[in-house]
């Protein structure tokens, strides 16, 4: 009973998918620190926090500039198309330190959605599953901090670039 009566009481927080729904760098700061928040007590959770964060930041790049994707959620291939449309794909560059760096980046978004189906608490797991640690969490969140970061400000860049 008291139980119900402290939930009556709490402010409910925005989901992620709310805040994030006026995309900004504030907005993606606002969910990577509930994620580093999670990361020593759920680090299940962080790790899949970090892979949606992700996701819902190119869904609403690739909204707000008119591309399709497929919404079956591989994160790989939606990444691949925002990177394409903002310009920042590895293959769209000549000087190969940015085609380094940028296809490190893709590797990162494929290892966090790889990390995310293995360790994340997003699928049911067995007896033997193994357990991530609160570094193996600080390291996905941390990664996609930066990832997300580095597409709204290209984003923005790209927005309020003149033509």
């Amino acid at each position: 009973m008291e139980l119900v009566e402290a939930r009556a009481t709490t402010p409910l927080q925005p989901t992620d998918e709310q805040v994030l729904s006026r995309l900004s760098p504030e907005s993606v700061q606002t969910v990577w620190h509930r994620a580093l928040d999670r990361r020593i007590s759920d680090p299940e959770g962080a790790i899949t926090v970090a892979r949606s964060l992700l996701e819902t930041v190119c869904k609403h790049i690739l909204d707000d500039l008119s591309v399709r994707y497929d919404d079956s959620g591989d994160l790989p291939k939606l990444y691949r198309l925002t990177s394409e449309a903002l310009t920042i794909a590895p293959s769209q560059h000549t000087e190969q330190v940015f085609k380094q760096i940028l296809g490190g980046c893709t590797s990162v978004v494929e290892g966090l959605a790889a990390l995310r189906n293995r360790l994340g608490d997003a699928h049911g797991g067995g007896r033997a599953r193994i357990k991530p640690a609160p570094r193996h969490a600080q390291l996905a969140v941390n990664l996609a901090g930066a990832m997300t970061s580095f597409l709204v400000a290209t984003w923005e860049a790209r927005k309020n670039a003149p033509t």
